[in-house]
């Protein structure tokens, strides 16, 4: 007949290294995020400045309703004043 005695020190590294596993999965996914938001806001202030420029050397439709769509702005003079501050 065998006896086994089970210790509970197995189980609480397990449980321990597992926590530490998903704290940190959890920290990779927030700061991925964050760098994402970033790059996204980036992105998006470049369009606005190159499209800005592009504006101010040829006047189209398709520059406006591009930086009306980013900026969110509707009527021109609010674009063209807006790209002026822009530009400076």
């Amino acid at each position: 007949m065998k006896f086994e005695l089970k210790t509970e020190n197995k189980n609480y590294a397990e449980t321990f290294s597992h926590a530490l596993r998903t704290i940190f999965s959890i920290a990779l996914i927030i700061i991925f995020c964050d760098a994402l938001l970033k790059l996204r806001i980036i992105s998006r202030n470049y369009q606005i400045e190159y499209n800005c420029r592009l504006l101010s050397v040829e006047k189209t439709p398709s520059n406006f309703k591009k930086l009306s769509r980013l900026s969110k702005l509707k009527s021109k003079q609010r674009i063209w004043e807006f790209c002026k501050e822009v530009v400076k």
